[in-house]
């Protein structure tokens, strides 16, 4: 995930972290491409203290706010990135997290997903299975479904690509990567 979010800035410009929890990858990022700005935002205070006191932290802008409220201007960011947060959501607020993504972007900015998807196989399905007796039936049944991508698209993103499936402990993890399009008449 990481190298297809850098390939898509360039190396430059400001990155977001939505749901960034403990802050681990928004704080790899920075590391590892110190030019571009980082943004991690989550709604838990709590854990924005842990990612706070983690090594690295300095080079990560931390802030407290909703994955569909972000307080940022709009085609204000390059990159957006979810980690595992979509799959505590509601099929509502999977909306709303998706649209203001869309939203904050840059035109031709990028999303970047990680979350659970479709269940390879039935041993896939059984780890999920107990993932969703942990997180909840109905925020995870579109996961389940493979309707992620279905969820980007109805937010107005282009090119949506689900490039790799990987085989966990708790099911499938989906990498998923779409473009926000042009705005109408830019060059």
């Amino acid at each position: 995930l990481q190298d297809r979010v850098l390939d898509s800035t360039g190396n430059l410009g400001t990155v977001v972290d939505v749901g960034c929890g403990t802050g681990t990858f928004a704080i790899d990022l920075a590391a590892t491409a110190p030019k571009v700005e980082v943004i991690g935002i989550d709604g838990d205070p709590d854990v924005l203290e842990v990612a706070k006191g983690k090594s690295g932290s300095e080079g990560v802008s931390w802030r407290c706010g909703l994955a569909g409220d972000l307080a940022m201007p709009d085609s204000s960011v390059d990159a957006v990135t979810m980690s595992l947060l979509l799959h505590h959501l509601a099929p509502s607020a999977k909306h709303a997290a998706l649209s203001d993504a869309f939203r904050v972007l840059k035109p031709e900015g990028r999303l970047h997903i990680a979350d659970w998807g479709q269940p390879h196989d039935p041993l896939m399905r059984g780890a999920f299975l107990l993932l969703q007796c942990l997180d909840g039936f109905d925020n995870t049944r579109d996961h389940a479904a493979g309707r992620l991508p279905m969820f980007v698209r109805e937010a107005n993103f282009g090119n949506v690509t689900s490039y790799e499936r990987l085989r966990t402990v708790w099911g499938t993890l989906e990498l998923i990567e779409a473009s926000k399009a042009p705005a109408p008449g830019a060059a």
